[in-house]
Order: C-alpha cells, then sequence, then structure tokens
C-alpha cells in the first residue's frame, strides 16, 4: 500500500511544473530521513520526469518516454497507454500481450470505466494475469487509456491505476491549454492582419496610382515595396522572426507612407546591431508603428515625426516607438488594452495580448501618453526564452 500513498501525493499536486517538483526534490534531500519522506521524494521525482513528454499531448513518442516513469509509479511488471484509436507503448515484461493489449483497453474506451481483467497465458513464466484498466480524459472525453499488469489485481493496484491516470489526465489537460493558446495567437495574427490590411492596402494603391503617369519608375520601385511588405505580412510559416526582418518590414511600410505623406512625415531609426538577431513575435512591432502613422500623425496638422529605437540591455532587449502626434486619454487607452474598446488602437491590444503569452504578464506593453502630448509605446523582450526561436 506504501506506493499508493505516495501516488496521491502526486495526485494533489496536479498543475505544478516538473520544473519546480524537481527543485523541491533537490533542495529538500536532506529532510527524507524517513521511509515515507524517501518514498514520497522519490514519487515526486518519478512523476516530474514522466510530466514533460506528456506535456506534448497523447502521442506515441510521449506515451514511449513516460511509460517508463508510470510504471514505476504503479509498481507493475508492464503497462500500456492507448489512444482512441490504437495501442501507443506496452512497456515492460510479457511483451507477447502487446498485441491483446487494445482489445483489453476497448471497453473501457467506449464506457469510460475501470476494467479489471483476468487473462489467459500459456506461459507459465509469464507474470502477467491480470489487468486493470482505466480511462484518460480531458474535458470529461474518453481519449485514451492506462492499463497496469500483474500478476493479481488488488484493489490498492486498482487505486493506484486510478490516481495515476488523473495525474496522467492534468498533463494532458495541460497539453490541450497549450495548443489552445498556440491557436489563440495564430487567430490574433489573422485579426491582426484583417485589422490593418485593407486601410494599407488602399491608401499604398491609392498612392501608387498617383506615380504612374507622373514618375513610372517611382511607381514601379514603390510597386514592388509594396509587393515585399505584403509578401512577408501574409507569410505563413512562424510564428517569431528576427528583430532585423521585422524592421525590414517596417522601413518597407514607412517607405510607402512618405510617398503619401511627403516631407510631413519625419522617421528617426536608432537600431543596435547587438539586437537584429533577437527572436520577436511575429508582427509585433509593425502595428506600433502603423498606429503611430493612422491614430498619430494622420489627424495632426503639420509635420509629425516617429523614432524607433531597438538597445541591448543585457538579457533583455528593449524596444520603443514613438510620435509626436495627438496623443490619447489614458482612460480611453485603458479601454483599448482592456479589450472593452476594439474600435481605435490598430493592433495595441493584440501585440500586448501576445507578448504575454508568449512571455509572461510582466512583458506587457508599456504605454505614455496624454492628450496632445504624443504617444510612446515600449517593449522589453528576453534575448533568449525557452520555446521562442525564429
Amino acid at each position: 500500500m506504501e506506493p499508493v500513498v505516495a501516488v496521491l501525493v502526486v495526485a494533489g499536486l496536479i498543475g505544478v511544473p516538473s520544473i519546480v517538483l524537481w527543485r523541491v526534490l533537490r533542495g529538500r534531500r536532506e529532510l527524507g530521513s524517513s521511509p515515507a519522506e524517501r518514498a514520497t521524494f522519490e514519487t515526486l521525482h518519478t512523476a516530474s520526469l514522466a510530466a514533460p513528454p506528456l506535456r506534448a499531448g497523447l502521442t506515441q513518442a510521449g506515451a514511449l518516454k513516460a511509460s517508463r516513469y508510470l510504471r514505476e509509479l504503479l509498481g507493475s511488471p508492464a503497462i500500456a497507454i492507448t489512444d482512441g484509436e490504437e495501442l501507443l507503448v506496452y512497456d515492460g515484461e510479457g511483451d507477447h500481450h502487446a498485441k491483446e493489449a487494445f482489445g483489453h483497453a476497448a471497453r473501457t474506451l467506449e464506457d469510460g470505466r475501470t476494467q479489471v481483467l483476468a487473462l489467459d497465458c500459456d506461459l507459465l513464466e509469464c507474470p502477467i494475469r491480470h489487468a486493470v484498466v482505466v480511462p484518460l480524459t480531458t474535458e470529461d472525453r474518453v481519449v485514451g487509456t492506462l492499463a497496469a499488469y500483474g500478476d493479481h489485481a488488488s484493489a490498492g493496484l486498482v487505486r493506484a491505476a486510478q490516481e495515476v491516470a488523473r495525474w496522467v489526465d492534468s498533463q494532458l489537460e495541460l497539453a490541450e491549454l497549450d495548443r489552445s493558446r498556440t491557436m489563440l495567437m495564430e487567430a490574433e495574427v489573422r485579426a491582426l492582419r484583417a485589422q490593418i490590411s485593407p486601410h494599407f492596402i488602399y491608401n499604398s494603391l491609392t498612392t501608387i496610382a498617383s506615380f504612374v503617369r507622373t514618375d513610372p519608375e517611382r511607381a514601379r520601385e514603390l510597386l514592388l515595396e509594396f509587393a515585399d511588405f505584403t509578401r512577408y505580412s501574409f507569410r505563413r510559416h512562424g510564428d517569431f522572426t528576427t528583430l532585423a526582418e521585422e524592421l525590414h518590414s517596417i522601413e518597407r511600410y514607412l517607405t510607402l507612407e512618405r510617398a503619401r505623406f511627403g516631407d510631413q512625415l519625419q522617421v528617426t531609426l536608432r537600431i543596435a546591431p547587438e539586437v537584429l538577431a533577437v527572436a520577436v513575435p511575429f508582427l509585433c512591432l509593425q502595428p506600433l508603428v502603423e498606429n503611430a502613422v493612422r491614430h498619430g500623425l494622420e489627424s495632426k496638422p503639420g509635420a509629425g515625426r516617429i523614432s524607433i529605437l531597438a538597445e541591448d540591455a543585457g538579457a533583455e532587449c528593449g524596444i520603443s516607438v514613438e510620435d509626436d502626434g495627438i496623443g490619447m486619454d489614458p482612460e480611453r487607452l485603458r479601454r483599448i488594452l482592456s479589450g472593452e474598446d476594439r474600435a481605435t488602437g490598430v493592433g495595441l491590444a493584440n501585440v500586448d495580448e501576445r507578448l504575454r503569452q508568449v512571455y509572461g504578464d510582466e512583458y506587457g506593453l508599456v504605454v505614455e501618453t496624454a492628450r496632445d502630448a504624443g504617444t510612446k509605446v515600449s517593449i522589453r523582450l528576453p534575448k533568449y526564452h525557452p520555446g521562442v526561436s525564429a
């Protein structure tokens, strides 16, 4: 029964990152003076090793990597993991039972109930005589099964298998959440493209058309810039890009806008070469520059200036986009960033949400503005972050 108690401890830690469990284990080994404490810490360590493969979802590769540790948690000679369609892994002794494992799971996949099965085996030396099959679920759907195989099927083994399955369920739910966040980010980028593109495309094509007769060569150059800009903006591969690529796209955008505004639009760029290779979320800066042009300068009489700064800040990269336009009421800005007002502020809320999703809440936009005082939008980005690469 001692392994069962340890498993229940793990089940109570649903959602705790595996790295935290490992640090707790490493930092408190000296506290494991009693057998119960040592068993608990060993169980936590084993669970921490099983968690990362499962965070990719119920896949064959993930099940194969996690199975060894799940079998250790259960103390079973063998385990099997299936999804709704096939056996993903059979790990342990009596591998001749692997061909029967999906059949053992069939009823549990159908009704979501735990099964205790007595198995026939002609090999006297085989330790596999019983199987406890429990469902794996996410969002109240049966997505697979976990089976513990052994020479007996005690109430303790049934309970242990159910508790381990619940812990696996928590990891699969976290994997679903990760996928949902990724899908949300992709949807945000699509929404951003839809929000920016019609306005910009109309103005750019109108400007290019105005040069067709008076300056054909200029019209040709602008048309090429427009083609390169839209090719980048509508690309379908990768959630991240380099700061250099994002800035190149912004330069094309500003070339087209300067053709429209002439000397009324003045731009200053100060870019540290050290940060050009930093990976950034796709289309995280361009909306800020378009916002500065569209809402900062279009309504301002006379010339307007935009300053773009990117500097090295140790482990981070500091970026700011500043304009001397008409500014914004701070309360209106609050409504935009909170999502209450989506009609104005092209892309501000979108960029803020995506930055927080990728890096955490401490990396959201910092906006300084007031009526008739211009606007400055600042971003801090870690130079290196897990899962972020161009």
